[in-house]
C-alpha cells in the first residue's frame, strides 16, 4: 500500500516537473546570464553532453559543490586503478566546484555538469551515459534521477549519507514519506556518516540491510595539486609570514568578517605584529571585505592582486577559489567560520586538523557536530568551540603560549589521522561488494 503511494505522488512529482521544465530551462539561462552557471556548458544541467561516451561500462559518480567533490575524488582514483576496464564520470553542480575539481581529477575521468532533475534531463542524461552504477553524495535525493536509475536497472548508492533536520523534516511529511521509502527501496547500498544520520535513514522507512558504516569520507580528502608558480607564491608568503604571530579566519560566512574584525582588532593590542588571513566562503565576498576595509584607511593585502605583507599590514584576504588546503599549511591557528551566527551549519574541519591546525570553531556547526564530537573523544585538545570574548582568550593564549599552540596543533593532527585511517579503503570494498559487481553482472545479461 505505502509503495503504490508511493508510485503515485512520484507521479504527481514527475507531472510537476514536466510541466515546469520550460520555466526551470529560462531559470537556468537567467543564472547564466549572472554568471551563476557555465557560459559555455550550463546545455549539460540540461542533459546534453559535451564529452564522447567512451564504450564499456560507465560508473556515474556525483556531488552538488566542491566540499562533496572533493571528498569522493579518493574512491574515483581507488576505482580507476582497481578498475582500469571501467569509465569514470564525474559530475558536479556548482561552478566553484567545477573550476577546482577539474585541475584534481586523473586525466581519465570524464567530468560534467549534473542534470537539473526534470524529466527531459535525466532521461537525456541516462540514454546518453548508460552508467552502469550511480554512486550520489550526501542528500542527492532527486525522485526523477532516483526512480529512472532503478528502472533501468542502475545500481544505486548513497555515500556520506545525511539528512539534515530540516530536510528530515520536510521528508517526513505524510504526503511525502511514501515518496521518501519508495526512493531509498532503490539503494543498494546507503553508507551514513554517522549513528544518528543512519536512525533518520531508518525512520523514514530505509531497509535496514542496506545501511552500513565505515566512516565520514571527508577525512579522507587528500592534498590538492598545486602548480610550480602557485608553490614559489606560497613560499614567498611564507617567508613574509615568518617571526609574525599569524591566524586564519576560514570559511567565513557574510556578517562573520565583523566578527573576526573585531577579534583582528583586540589581538592588535596585545600582538601589534599580528597576521589575520581571512578566507571568504565565497570569493566575491573577500573583495567586499578588502574594499570595505581600505575605505575605512585599513591597509590590506589580497590574493588576487598578488599583494605582498609590506610593514604596517595585518590583514591578508584569500579571494581565490580552491586554495584554503594550501593556506592551512601556512598557519598554525585555524578558526572554522560558518559557525558563528545563529543559522549556520559550520564547515569541514578535518582540513585544518590534517594540515596540523590548532582548531576552533564557532558554537553553530550543524552535522559537523559528530566531527567535533568524535574529534574531542580522541583528545580533548583538538577542537575548540569558543565565541565571543572566550575567543579572543583563546586565540591570545595560543599566540603567547607556543607549548599550548603545540599540544593544541598534535591533539588535531593525531585526532585526524586515527579518523581518516583506512576509510577510503572501507568506502571500497563496500562499494566492490554491493554495488560494482551486482553493476557490471547486470551488464552481461540481456
Amino acid at each position: 500500500m505505502a509503495m503504490e503511494r508511493g508510485e503515485l505522488i512520484y507521479k504527481i512529482y514527475r507531472a510537476l516537473t514536466y510541466g515546469l521544465s520550460p520555466l526551470i530551462q529560462l531559470h537556468l539561462r537567467w543564472r547564466k546570464f549572472r554568471g551563476l552557471e557555465h557560459p559555455l556548458r550550463w546545455r549539460e544541467r540540461l542533459g546534453l553532453p559535451s564529452l564522447s561516451r567512451p564504450p564499456g561500462p560507465l560508473f556515474w559518480f556525483h556531488a552538488v559543490s566542491l566540499g562533496e567533490g572533493m571528498c569522493v575524488i579518493p574512491v574515483i582514483k581507488c576505482c580507476i586503478e582497481r578498475r582500469p576496464d571501467v569509465t569514470v564520470l564525474m559530475t558536479t553542480t556548482t561552478t566553484s566546484a567545477f573550476e577546482v575539481i577539474k585541475h584534481q581529477l586523473p586525466n581519465n575521468v570524464l567530468y560534467q555538469f549534473s542534470p537539473v532533475d526534470t524529466p527531459g534531463a535525466i532521461d537525456a542524461f541516462l540514454r546518453y551515459w548508460k552508467p552502469s552504477a550511480i554512486m550520489l553524495m550526501e542528500s542527492e535525493l532527486w525522485p526523477n534521477l532516483i526512480i529512472g536509475a532503478a528502472k533501468n536497472r542502475i545500481a544505486l548508492a548513497l555515500l556520506n549519507a545525511r539528512i539534515s533536520t530540516k530536510s528530515y523534516g520536510s521528508w517526513s511529511q505524510p504526503f511525502v514519506n511514501s515518496l521518501t521509502s519508495l526512493m531509498l527501496s532503490k539503494f543498494l547500498l546507503i553508507l551514513p556518516l554517522s549513528t544518528t544520520q543512519a536512525i533518520r535513514f531508518q525512520l523514514l522507512q530505509c531497509p535496514p540491510f542496506i545501511i552500513n558504516f565505515c566512516g565520514d569520507l571527508k577525512y579522507a580528502v587528500g592534498n590538492i595539486d598545486t602548480n610550480e608558480g602557485d608553490q614559489r607564491a606560497l613560499k614567498e608568503l611564507q617567508v613574509q609570514l615568518m617571526n609574525r604571530k599569524v591566524w586564519m579566519a576560514s570559511s567565513i560566512h557574510k556578517g562573520e568578517e565583523k566578527v573576526m574584525l573585531g577579534v583582528h582588532n583586540t589581538l592588535k593590542q596585545i600582538h601589534p605584529d599580528i597576521i589575520t588571513i581571512i578566507v571568504p566562503r565565497h570569493p566575491q565576498h573577500g573583495k567586499q571585505i578588502a574594499l570595505e576595509l581600505e575605505k575605512d584607511g585599513v591597509r590590506v593585502a589580497l590574493r588576487s592582486r598578488h599583494d605582498k605583507l609590506m610593514p604596517g599590514t595585518n590583514i591578508y584576504v584569500v579571494d581565490t577559489l580552491g586554495e584554503l588546503q594550501k593556506f592551512y599549511r601556512l598557519t598554525p591557528i585555524a578558526v572554522i567560520g560558518g559557525s558563528f551566527l545563529p543559522g549556520s551549519a559550520g564547515h569541514n574541519i578535518s582540513e585544518a586538523a590534517a594540515a596540523g591546525c590548532a582548531i576552533l570553531t564557532g558554537p553553530y556547526i550543524g552535522h559537523f557536530s559528530h566531527m567535533a564530537t568524535q574529534m574531542q573523544r580522541l583528545n580533548p585538545l583538538s577542537v575548540l568551540q569558543a565565541s565571543g570574548h572566550i575567543l579572543v582568550e583563546a586565540l591570545s593564549n595560543l599566540l603567547s603560549d607556543a607549548k599550548l599552540l603545540e599540544e593544541r596543533q598534535e591533539a588535531a593532527k593525531q585526532a585526524y589521522h586515527a579518523l581518516s585511517c583506512g576509510i577510503t579503503e572501507n568506502v571500497w570494498s563496500f562499494l566492490d561488494f554491493h554495488i560494482f559487481r551486482i553493476a557490471l553482472a547486470n551488464e552481461d545479461c540481456p
